[in-house]
């Protein structure tokens, strides 16, 4: 999951790795899902890996405890953890991060990207939700979903380039 966030209730979040796994594995099983041992650790190393995380870095660890793991067994299981909502993928940089919200409803989530430290920071701010979305619909396009994503240098970087 990324290193930090901006968002303003923590009650509706999920930002450490263990209630995270935890709170995928209920999702799942509200929702009649199977959360196998091969997708539940790929979820458990993206949610400890404190920033995004690309597939064959993934592919890298996995085999660690999986000698059968390949590209095609981490790739399915990257599709079912986004297909259901629980990672998001950063397309800019082709990693994935865990979702803040991974039992609740999925929302347009912007990200700032730092091109130094390669942290993402998921900006959790309805009214730019709102604002793409309107702006989308008022042109006639039906929005269905959306990831914002903007390059820079975190405040820890800025920081410590000063």
């Amino acid at each position: 999951m990324s290193t930090s966030h901006a968002c303003t209730d923590p009650q509706h979040h999920v930002h450490d790795g263990n209630a995270f796994v935890q709170e995928v594995e209920r999702a799942c099983e509200q929702r009649g899902l199977r959360l196998t041992p091969i997708r539940a650790h790929a979820l458990r190393l993206i949610a400890d890996a404190g920033k995004p995380m690309k597939a064959y870095d993934l592919l890298d660890q996995m085999k660690a405890t999986h000698d059968a793991a390949a590209p095609p067994t981490i790739y399915r299981a990257l599709d079912f953890l986004l297909e259901h909502g629980f990672i998001h993928k950063l397309a800019s940089i082709n990693a994935y991060v865990g979702c803040h919200h991974p039992g609740g409803a999925q929302h347009a989530v912007p990200f700032l990207i730092c091109d130094s430290c390669q942290s993402a920071t998921e900006l959790e701010d309805e009214r730019i939700v709102d604002l793409l979305e309107g702006r989308a619909r008022a042109l006639g396009f039906v929005p269905q979903a959306q990831t914002l994503e903007v390059h820079g240098m975190c405040a820890d970087c800025v920081q410590a380039k000063a």
